[in-house]
């Protein structure tokens, strides 16, 4: 069966938010508080550790009570059960979307093409297990019989985004191994990991389903000549080990066979760290917390399935953020986590979001004729503070915000925390309530100031407030709760690719580039410059002739 297919824009309840818009549109959410004093009590989920407060934004009951009747007429709740049963609703490629049995208990049932394929999925599980028990224990060792020290995940997108930033999130829980990424071709990239290891201690990890991404290959290359001038080729199955589909080209590598890990067709790359695509977390911090990862997304997983939407936190923060691109014109939201651990949510929830409803033609095959996904972007606090919530406070633009801060301190550093905290705290309540002429007149009258100099001061110290944020309260930063937090963007992605009726998990605009530099390739390798538009050719010339 496939996806419902229908324009949001034709539907009643948006045409109702529409209406509801014109009224809202220059509301204030602090007007709305102090009429209120139930509100947050009203605008907010408690789930497991999580506490998620959407009051400061500018909605009504009556938004929402909108935005539910248009999860209705789109839908979701049949999307939601194709999205679980295996159905192919990724259609341009034929394929099923299940990166959520990944992260299923043993006994659950997940059919593609007709098969359960929860008995594989367990068997590669059973692997990663029994291969990160065998190097982290010293069982299996280097080709000098030396332990393994380092591990060096070769791969891009998917392949990198997602271990990396669960291993940077979840450095409190890591073991003896260092884990190092190389992504990027830029041979500046590999050469800089080359530096920090030893070839006789570390493991390398390449994950690339086809094993043909140029990338991930030519820094594969690299490593395994710089590696053999230390060992010998048989050496190169003590060291390296593959997730991938293509078993022909990894054996031809000189990877053992039994050093392969699978991938599915059915999982997208940037939803694969839940598969052997995360082997890297669980070398890092040990299989048991991989698997509490697991099961943390699990219970997001069971809680979008089951909870009415009105309690659905990937649908009510989808639904939210539909509000603010589609009718106040929002392009962009900024993910604030209050923790350094997650530095890196917001480049993996880059590709995630963007990469995913990055799209302007409908299901129906033709241009859509409303704003698609959202640009975003992040850094943790307190950081970001002093960079750009300059913009935010006090810019042009309207920025939605996901504030994500912890309850307890993973190091105990009470201290720290509660400072941190406090201007966690502080700046969705700034971002709020703003300031006024009269509270900056008043700080003025405090000092002395002049009046005068009070006159030019008081409009650029002035802050409007009435900027719409989330607030998202977790307990603490274990494996379980990351795999939840990250389980409901995933989700959120998925609503609002239900929603704008595109199709969230092909990527086909990832290809064009790759295309082109192939040929392009050819071009700087023969030093012959074939027909372009007059940029690129004067570009190309002045490399080339640079590079003589």
């Amino acid at each position: 069966m496939s996806l419902p297919n229908i324009n949001p824009t034709n539907t009643n309840a948006w045409l109702n938010l529409q209406k509801h818009f014109s009224m809202m549109e220059n509301n204030s959410i602090k007007e709305m508080f102090q009429k209120d004093s139930t509100r947050a009590e009203k605008f907010h989920i408690q789930w497991n550790d999580f506490l998620v407060d959407f009051s400061k934004n500018n909605i009504t009951q009556e938004t929402l009570d909108l935005l539910l009747k248009l999860t209705e007429e789109v839908n979701l709740k049949q999307a939601i059960s194709q999205y679980f049963n295996g159905e192919l609703i990724n259609q341009t490629e034929n394929r099923a979307v299940l990166h959520t049995a990944l992260r299923a208990p043993q006994t659950a049932t997940f059919l593609v093409d007709g098969t359960n394929v929860m008995p594989e999925i367990y068997e590669v599980k059973h692997n990663i297990e029994k291969f990160t028990h065998e190097i982290t224990s010293g069982i299996r060792t280097g080709f000098t019989v030396k332990h393994f020290t380092d591990i060096v995940n070769i791969g891009i997108g998917g392949s990198d985004l997602g271990p990396a930033m669960v291993v940077e999130a979840l450095q409190y829980y890591k073991n003896h191994l260092t884990v190092h990424f190389i992504s990027n071709v830029d041979g500046d990239h590999v050469n800089e990991i080359i530096k920090k290891i030893n070839p006789e201690t570390t493991l390398f990890v390449i994950v690339s389903k086809t094993f043909t991404t140029q990338e991930t290959l030519t820094n594969s290359e690299t490593i395994r000549t710089w590696f053999l001038k230390s060992a010998k080729q048989e050496d190169v199955a003590k060291h390296f080990v593959a997730v991938s589909t293509n078993i022909q080209k990894v054996t031809e590598f000189g990877i053992d066979v039994n050093n392969i890990f699978p991938m599915w067709d059915w999982v997208g790359g940037r939803f694969s760290l839940w598969s052997a695509v995360g082997l890297s977390i669980s070398l890092a911090v040990g299989f048991d917390n991989f698997d509490k990862l697991l099961k943390g997304a699990n219970q997001m997983d069971e809680h979008f399935k089951n909870e009415s939407f009105d309690k659905n936190i990937p649908v009510i923060l989808a639904l939210i953020s539909v509000w603010y691109n589609n009718f106040f014109g929002a392009e962009s939201e900024a993910i604030i986590p209050y923790t350094q651990y997650l530095q890196k949510l917001a480049p993996y929830l880059q590709q995630g979001i963007m990469e995913s409803n990055g799209k302007s033609i409908g299901r129906d095959g033709k241009p859509v004729n409303y704003q698609t996904g959202t640009i975003i972007w992040g850094e943790p606090g307190t950081n970001s503070q002093h960079a750009f919530f300059q913009l935010i406070h006090q810019g042009t633009k309207l920025i939605p915000t996901d504030f994500i801060g912890f309850v307890t301190p993973l190091y105990g550093n009470e201290d720290h925390h509660d400072k941190l905290m406090s201007n966690f705290f502080a700046q969705t309540e700034a971002l709020l309530n703003g300031k006024t002429s009269e509270q900056v007149q008043a700080e003025f009258d405090k000092q002395g100031m002049e009046k005068s100099k009070a006159d030019y001061l008081k409009p650029f110290k002035v802050f409007t407030g009435n900027k719409p944020t989330n607030t998202l309260l977790i307990q603490k930063l274990t494996p379980e709760n990351l795999g939840s937090l990250v389980a409901m963007y995933e989700h959120k992605i998925f609503v609002q690719g239900i929603i704008w009726n595109i199709f969230s998990y092909d990527q086909w605009g990832v290809e064009l580039g790759k295309q082109l530099a192939n040929s392009i390739l050819e071009e700087i390798n023969h030093k012959k410059v074939a027909e372009h538009d007059s940029s690129t050719t004067l570009l190309l010339k002045h490399f080339l002739n640079k590079a003589n």
